[in-house]
């Protein structure tokens, strides 16, 4: 089959690689029919990160047919469309079990280079180098999805794929910063970052009851997205004091709730052994976002690029007395909840596929999502036949 592959210096190429086979009796086989790509591939691209070998299969985010299925399998059959989680839990562990999939013990596929990453072994993913679980990515012709009955869920016929696809991982992740954040009704909600899950998480605010929404960013064609599709208010921090504007809009206390959704760093890359010898930057908005947010409340870290940081606002933190949260989706838990809300049409997400490429194109549709933001929202690949 045909698949983007990862080479060393974050290289990529459509090449040939062998077709996936059930390994385990939970696996099944999924035909891609859309795939999207996601802003933590973009530290890949930028090729500092380890844990890649040439050839890896990349890609996070899909929706397809199942066209095989291990004898284990009870919830899927051939023919069913799918959306698979991105990340990838066994659904029986203790993390499992109590609503923590993103933690689970037994979905990475090399636990020992998670413990030294960050401290404990975590959730595997599709498309992620071996700490974050090593499994073949999404932008191929056919994915082997471990514990499908867990981690695949059926699309309702209402879904199309371009709206189903960002349920995969984008939607849940919005939704993780809004419930992370406790937002109740009433509430003032920041968010910083008006990409596909900045968008999604002022969505979810909305949904959740909040009374009033804030998106930050700097790029007009994103906030233009994010007022019209998602109802927020928005904020051009290139030419607005935002802490101060952030004040104005909440009677001068500053928001109840503040999500960190501006992606990750796509040049530095710390491992844990490393810690000692050098740091990286702390990303604006996480400190902007601590400094702005009202005393006594809540900031959600969706970051998953900043490993590790100086200049942390500490003494803020502690003398606002405010919670900070950090967020991986958990996916399992909130798609089924997800997919419903995309059946009534309470959640939208088409128009965060802003470029359509067929496969083999997908090399140029990463390099305008990587190099024009401002243009370029999500790209989505359709494999074809040759």
């Amino acid at each position: 089959m045909r698949a983007l592959c990862w080479a060393p210096g974050g290289e990529l190429s459509v090449r040939q690689v062998p077709d996936p086979e059930l390994r385990n009796d939970q696996d099944m086989i999924v035909q891609v029919r859309l795939s999207a790509t996601c802003g933590a591939d973009l530290p890949l691209l930028a090729g500092g990160v380890t844990g890649l070998a040439a050839g890896d299969v990349l890609g996070r985010e899909f929706v397809g047919d199942v066209v095989e299925v291990g004898p284990a399998v009870r919830r899927h059959r051939a023919g069913d469309r799918v959306v698979v989680c991105a990340s990838v839990a066994c659904g029986a562990c203790w993390y499992c079990r109590h609503g923590l999939p993103s933690c689970c013990d037994n979905g990475n596929t090399d636990p020992a280079e998670a413990e030294a990453e960050w401290g404990h072994p975590v959730a595997g993913g599709f498309g992620q180098p071996r700490a974050a679980g090593g499994f073949a990515g999404s932008h191929a012709e056919y994915v082997r999805v471990p514990y499908a009955d867990f981690g695949a869920f059926t699309v309702p016929e209402a879904i199309g794929d371009d709206r189903a696809v960002f349920a995969s991982e984008a939607a849940p992740a919005g939704w993780m910063g809004a419930e992370g954040g406790e937002v109740r009704p009433g509430d003032v909600v920041a968010v910083w970052g008006a990409g596909a899950v900045g968008q999604l998480a002022a969505r979810a605010a909305w949904l959740l009851g909040a009374d009033r929404v804030v998106v930050v960013d700097r790029h007009p064609a994103r906030l233009l997205m994010a007022r019209q599709h998602s109802g927020a208010e928005t904020i051009d921090l290139r030419h607005t004091d935002v802490a101060a504007e952030l004040r104005e809009l909440s009677g001068g206390r500053g928001p109840d709730v503040c999500v960190e959704a501006a992606g990750g760093l796509a040049t530095e890359h710390r491992s844990l052994a490393g810690r000692f010898a050098g740091r990286t930057r702390m990303p604006e908005a996480i400190r902007e976002a601590v400094y702005a947010c009202r005393k006594g409340g809540n900031v959600v870290v969706l970051n998953s690029g900043a490993r590790f940081v100086d200049a942390f606002p500490v003494g803020a933190a502690v003398h606002k007395g405010i919670t900070v949260r950090g967020a991986r989706p958990h996916g399992q838990r909130h798609i089924p909840m997800l997919l419903d809300r995309m059946a009534r049409g309470e959640l939208r997400t088409e128009h965060l596929a802003t470029h359509h490429f067929p496969l083999e194109r997908a090399v140029e549709g990463y390099a305008l999502f990587r190099d024009r933001p401002e243009e370029c929202l999500r790209a989505v690949f359709t494999p074809q036949e040759p």
